[in-house]
């Protein structure tokens, strides 16, 4: 009886081991076989634009229009920032531009001016001109008959009054001639002080141009800033946790809080170097993610890192200090998802989350 019973416990123990051997061998032939065509890797996070709401100038801010976790359209107002002094400095600059296109418009009037003076000036110097040649005419005309009466004079054949005559005739065309030379000699003086006027005020209507140019940059400045006091949002989205309230002074370059792209997703996932082997973009992932376990996204690798994860750490490990010991490194591979998953599927998934991958080498 007792053979008969250790009989049967051994026939038993026998089938269960051949069936677990059966059960191993088939679950790592398998494995064996999965491994061939996938590679798979739990290191993987779900990644998002993150937007920073980051202000670009100084002030207290007056209202918040967004709570936690609220979904924005881009363009929404988010906060005010006080514009008091910006609309101080906005009218500054516009009453600095309208100097400096008055200057310009004295400056323009002043070349006008110094324009019409040189033509007065150069028509002066042509009247001379005639005039002098007139007057010359006079003078030698006057001196002849001067040397005449002269002549006769000293002949006796005239009274002296008569010579008199003659020498004032003379001594009346000189004396016209050096007048006109004289005038002639001032209106090249006045012409050539217009030309130097209107040099002078053609540059400082460059300098009023350029001024004007500089008050308009300065303005426009100003009402950039001025525009700057109301934050928008930049894209669509949800912001995430305000720690901002009415009266908080901010700065520029001061980063608030963050506005997530929920329709634009990707998953960065972080294999070991020795299952890069077969891996080339292109091929097909699937995604699960462990707060969907149901859910499969359909993916395809589009990039590899162009350094191992250890490379872009704080404090990257230097492998010459003699203590070397051999690690498998990780590469950071990034996985797009593709059109065919279902988009408000993918707005569930947020920034972080873990996801399992298995990629399709085949």
């Amino acid at each position: 009886m007792e053979t008969t019973e250790k009989k049967k416990t051994n026939k038993k123990f026998l089938v269960i081991l051949i069936a677990l051997v059966l059960v191993g061998g088939g679950y790592g032939i398998y494995k064996y076989i999965h491994s061939q065509a996938h590679e798979t890797t739990d290191d993987a996070q779900i990644e998002k634009n993150m937007n920073p709401i980051i202000p670009r100038v100084t002030g207290y801010i007056t209202k918040v229009f967004v709570k936690d976790n609220d979904f924005v359209k881009k363009g929404d107002t988010l906060f005010i920032i006080d514009d008091k002094d910006y609309v101080v400095r906005v009218e500054e600059a516009k009453a600095a531009l309208a100097a400096a296109e008055g200057s310009y418009e004295a400056a323009k009037a002043d070349i006008g001016g110094a324009s019409a003076n040189v033509a007065v000036s150069e028509a002066n110097i042509q009247s001379s001109r005639g005039n002098i040649e007139a007057a010359k005419v006079r003078v030698w005309r006057a001196n002849n008959d001067f040397t005449r009466y002269q002549n006769l004079y000293n002949n006796k054949s005239i009274t002296k009054q008569q010579f008199e005559q003659a020498q004032a005739a003379k001594q009346e065309a000189d004396a016209e001639l050096k007048v006109l030379q004289q005038a002639e000699t001032a209106s090249r003086s006045q012409r050539a002080a217009s030309v130097s006027r209107s040099s002078v005020s053609g540059k400082q209507t460059d300098v009023a141009a350029a001024n004007i140019k500089k008050a308009q940059a300065t303005l426009n400045a100003a009402q950039l800033n001025l525009s700057y006091t109301y934050v928008t949002a930049a894209i669509d989205g949800q912001v995430s946790t305000i720690d901002i309230q009415p009266g908080q002074l901010v700065a520029p370059g001061q980063a608030l809080f963050y506005i997530i792209n929920n329709t634009d997703a990707w998953v960065v996932a972080n294999f070991k170097e020795t299952q890069l082997t077969k891996m080339v973009a292109g091929q097909k992932v699937i995604i699960t993610a462990d707060a969907y376990p149901d859910v499969e996204f359909e993916g395809e690798i589009t990039s590899f890192s162009p350094a191992t994860g250890a490379r872009f750490s704080l404090l990257p490990p230097d492998n010459a200090t003699g203590n070397f010991v051999k690690t498998v490194q990780r590469l950071p591979v990034k996985i797009s998802l593709t059109k065919n998953n279902d988009q408000e599927k993918v707005k569930l998934l947020r920034p972080g989350m873990n996801v399992d991958v298995d990629v399709h080498l085949k």
